[in-house]
């Protein structure tokens, strides 16, 4: 049940009801008796009962209400005018349905709201500042301006204009004699004020239906309003005035932004500290704009941050969506205007049209002898007798019957007091059904907003403009009220824009001057990150440069890649069966695991164990005595302690492998450094641990890196899998080589895994000229500067700190959180690679990002959270793009060693940032066949590549004897 006082919306002048679902949301007013002239209740005047519920006959609902003899033709009349809150929710589902159809590329051309891109992208911030030209084409009339903001939060614009009234012929001739006389004012206010010579940007104001392409580029779609100008429609309007401004020898003006007066409510109405984010306009016309997430825009080619979108929502209802909504007075006004069956919704919401809706009730009442009876009502049938303005006095309280009869009066009809009080009703009917229609589309949008952004609660301000806002109290009163049953879980805050459309062009022009000197300081901060095709292909060659050397016994010294044999000669096939221990050593956790090879399956069952820094840092001693307990432990709890089962080895450090199951470690990384073991037999290591637990049953068969143990392990699932990758907190990659290239060691039949060891790529230098100062900052902070630089590119160890970097560069520029940074952003590593991962989400809401910003105590505008996805997108670019350039000289390697004309070739993928980055995978794969398409590659995810893997390792070798193996 609703229930609303009639002080909530400010009515107090006579009943108002809201009963039930059906309910009426405006006023009745009392009536007055013709003869006497004494106020009596409505049920009394209109002799129609109401219910016991105080509900009116029909329950005013539109469409059903009853038409019998016991309603008045008035009372009719006032209740085809009242819709009710049902039939406002359901227009709001029609609007909401028609502006999801809008945004929509694949329905746009369905949906009557247009929705047309602006390419606005912010909302002025307070720091705008310098000398603004507008020139604003009106009715009849250009204004031009100059605006003067002086940064202060726009709080003290000075602004100087001039109007110039239009020749009558101009609106119905040419497009040329349109655009030169509109240059021609622009000259005359110059003149007018010294003739300024500095450059001078314009913002231009053009209040027509225009196709969108940047800001200062738009192809009018069609005129309105009586404009007619041939040999426009089409075309750019903002070049067809510039280059009339040209032919004026302005050559220091320059038009740099297209917006309409919807718009310009929007700007004029927003700071930085409440950002205004919808306009609603409610004039002889109306429209809405509101700031869209941009990745909803299809129809515009930008996915981050918010655009403002003109919703052009005065056709709303041009394919009958809101027939049922329409009077027979909206019908004959329709009928009559020089559109018909166009703008619909303007035509129940404008004030060019209230006046006509008006004047058409009163005529059918007249001729149903419900108004003026006796007289003569001819004069009703001239177009455009009562008008809007008039419709408005006669609504007043005060006034407002006087208003009445004065006006009537002038039209010869000689109203009694009763036919006054019963034109008011019609009025007051009128005007608070354009409110109501009114609210109930910027419901729709709030509700939308709300809804794109994943809010609970949508908080937001409103810029509202327009003679009907303006002059009605009752207006804004019902309009206010009505969005808030509509859009409950909004709080919109109207604010009323002063000086709507030339401080809103001044804003828009500064804002878009302000964002290009920001994008110019982005785009040089970002620039060195962005590599181009010819980048990757260089990238691409030295890795291949590097890859030769490595695997050149006399040139292996040189060579930033290791290009290290394994020992690993086969991929499984499908045999192998039995039981097998697996140890995965790479991170602070360390597991333990039994894998049961069967003919259909493979049955894993495994622990984690955690090793404390003290350990990890500590001596290799105690390091593997710790490992040796937490096997024992494991085959404890398996029941596993009496069997003897070949033991498959992960070990995800850079070590040279001498045989299948010795491997010396060559340095630490990911953060260990236990002392004594650089240099030795990791494997010799764990046998004397063994040794020193007095546990017998350890039979090491092999050790393999996570890399090699994650092409194995897909290689079980597919025999053409002979790559490895890892992209996760390091980078690195393994593939199967033709023994007769690998010249480190003897033998030229079959083929050699290779460990390449690309995280290291680059550590001569060779990759110095893409390393950015960003990246030289990572890098010297880092515990092994001037090593793993590739690594430091492209995994998830440093992507975040790159980021930080970069963001501090932009706070540093002025650019990004008004210049302001925090303390926890100053902290290495604050910013986590999981955050890239977040913020590129595909649909996630900027508010979103701003709550990863906040967590770091950074007050971010969506600008600013626009902003950091950009540079989130770019760093994961980046890294991407390089991985692919090293996977493609990979696979070009391999083709060209087995004189193949095309490879087709499987790569088994581990690492974080490959599963769980949004766009990572896709990034990598589209390059690397545009780096490499003589190649076709597969990627497959691996499923426990390092546990799984380094067991089918063990089982490969089990399987017979292996040549490569020592004996």
């Amino acid at each position: 049940m609703w229930e609303l006082h009639p002080s909530a919306l400010g009515l107090n002048d006579g009943p108002f009801a809201i009963v039930g679902h059906s309910c009426a949301l405006y006023p009745r007013l009392p009536g007055r008796d013709s003869d006497r002239g004494t106020p009596q209740s409505l049920s009394a005047v209109d002799t129609c009962s109401w219910d016991a519920e105080g509900r009116p006959p029909g329950s005013l609902q539109l469409g059903a209400q009853d038409r019998g003899p016991s309603c008045t033709p008035v009372q009719r009349a006032l209740l085809a005018l009242t819709p009710t809150l049902e039939k406002l929710q359901e227009v709001k589902g029609r609007v909401l349905e028609a502006l999801e159809q809008g945004l929509s590329q694949r329905s746009g051309g369905r949906s009557t709201m247009r929705m047309l891109p602006t390419f606005i992208c912010s909302t002025p911030d307070g720091t705008e500042s310098g000398d603004v030209l507008v020139a604003e084409l009106c009715q009849s009339h250009v204004r031009v301006l100059w605006v003067t903001l002086t940064g202060d939060g726009n709080q003290s614009p000075q602004l100087m204009y001039h109007v110039f009234e239009m020749p009558e012929d101009i609106p119905q001739g040419s497009g040329e004699a349109l655009f030169d006389f509109i240059a021609q004012c622009v000259k005359s206010f110059l003149e007018e004020i010294g003739n300024p010579q500095h450059r001078l940007p314009l913002g231009f104001i053009f209040p027509f239906s225009c196709r969108q392409t940047g800001l200062d580029k738009a192809e009018l779609i069609s005129w309105s309003k009586g404009f007619r100008c041939t040999d426009v429609e089409g075309k750019d309007v903002v070049q067809l005035l510039q280059a009339a401004i040209s032919k004026q020898e302005l050559c220091h003006v320059d038009v740099v932004a297209l917006l309409n007066d919807t718009v310009g409510t929007m700007m004029t109405c927003s700071t930085r500290e409440k950002p205004c984010e919808i306009a609603l306009v409610v004039d002889s016309g109306t429209n809405c704009c509101f700031m869209a997430e941009s990745h909803l825009l299809e129809m515009a080619e930008v996915t981050s941050g918010r655009m403002c979108i003109n919703s052009e929502w005065g056709c709303l209802g041009d394919d009958g969506a809101l027939d049922d909504m329409l009077t027979p007075y909206d019908h004959r006004v329709d009928q009559e205007s020089s559109n018909p069956g166009e703008r619909r919704f303007e035509k129940l919401v404008g004030s060019l049209y209230l006046g006509e809706i008006v004047r058409h009730a009163i005529l059918m009442l007249a001729s149903e002898q419900a108004l003026f009876i006796g007289k003569n009502i001819s004069i009703l049938a001239t177009k455009a007798v009562l008008t809007t303005q008039q419709v408005l006095e006669i609504m007043d309280n005060e006034d407002g019957m006087a208003k009445a009869q004065g006006i009537l009066e002038a039209l010869g009809l000689q109203p009694s007091e009763r036919d006054c009080c019963r034109v008011q009703q019609l009025c007051r009917a009128v005007v608070s059904r354009a409110a109501a229609f009114s609210a109930t589309g910027l419901a729709a949008v709030l509700s939308h907003m709300c809804r794109s952004r994943q809010l609970e609660r949508l908080v937001v301000n409103v810029g509202v403009d327009g003679g009907l806002y303006h002059t009605s109290t009752r207006f804004g009163e019902i309009l206010r009220s009505v969005v808030g049953l509509l859009a409950p879980e909004c709080a919109a805050n109207l604010m009323p824009s002063a000086d709507v459309s030339g401080l809103g062009a001044a804003m828009v022009t500064a804002v878009a001057l302000r964002m290009v000197a920001q994008r110019n300081k982005v785009e040089r901060l970002l620039a060195p990150l962005r590599l181009s095709r010819a980048d990757l292909q260089r990238v691409q060659a030295l890795m291949r440069q590097e890859m030769e050397r490595g695997l050149d016994r006399e040139r292996n010294a040189e060579s930033s890649l290791r290009m290290l044999p394994t020992y690993v000669c086969h991929t499984p096939d499908g045999t192998e069966r039995g039981k097998f221990l697996a140890l995965d050593l790479g991170g602070t956790n360390f597991r333990v695991l039994v894998v049961h090879v069967a003919e259909d399956n493979i049955d894993i069952i495994n622990e984690i164990y955690v090793i404390p820094t003290a350990i990890m840092q500590g001596t290799g001693e105690a390091l593997f005595n710790h490992i040796m307990e937490c096997i024992m432990d494991f085959q404890m709890k398996q029941g596993l302690m009496g069997e003897v089962l070949p033991l498959g080895f992960t070990f995800s450090f850079p070590c040279q492998q001498l045989g299948l199951d010795k491997a010396v470690l060559l340095n630490w990384t990911k953060g260990f450094s236990a002392s004594g073991c650089v240099g030795q037999d990791v494997v010799q290591m764990l046998r004397e641990a063994a040794q020193r637990k007095q546990h017998m049953a350890l039979k090491v068969v092999a050790v393999v890196n996570d890399t090699v143990g994650t092409m194995m392990a897909c290689g079980y699932h597919d025999p053409k899998c002979e790559i490895g990758l890892i992209v996760g907190t390091g980078t690195n990659t393994c593939y199967m080589e033709e023994r007769a290239k690998v010249g480190t060691m003897d033998g030229d039949e079959g083929r050699m895994c290779i460990n390449m060891e690309w995280g290291a790529f680059g550590d001569n230098g060779c990759l110095d000229d893409f390393f950015t100062s960003f990246d030289r900052l990572v890098d010297e902070k880092s515990i092994n500067a001037g090593k793993q630089k590739f690594e430091k590119l492209i995994s998830g160890m440093y992507l975040g700190e790159i980021v930080r970097q970069i963001l501090l560069a932009l706070v540093e520029e002025q650019v990004l959180f008004c210049g302001k940074s925090s303390h926890k952003l100053q902290n290495k590593d604050i910013f986590q690679t999981k955050f890239l991962s977040t913020i590129e989400t595909p649909g996630l809401a900027l508010v979103q990002v701003q709550g990863i910003l906040s967590n770091l105590e950074l007050d971010a505008s969506y600008e600013d959270s626009a902003l950091v996805r950009e540079v989130c997108q770019t760093v994961s670019l980046r890294a991407a793009h390089l991985c692919a350039a090293g996977m493609a000289a990979v696979v070009e390697k391999m083709r060209e060693s087995r004189g193949l004309e095309q490879l087709t070739v499987t790569v088994g993928v581990d690492g974080t940032l490959y599963k769980m980055h949004p766009h990572f995978s896709q990034n990598l794969q589209q390059m690397l066949q545009e780096l490499a398409p003589r190649c076709n590659v597969t990627f497959l995810q691996s499923e426990d590549g390092s546990g799984k893997g380094a067991a089918l390792v063990a089982a490969v070798a089990c399987r017979g004897d292996d040549p490569s193996s020592p004996q």
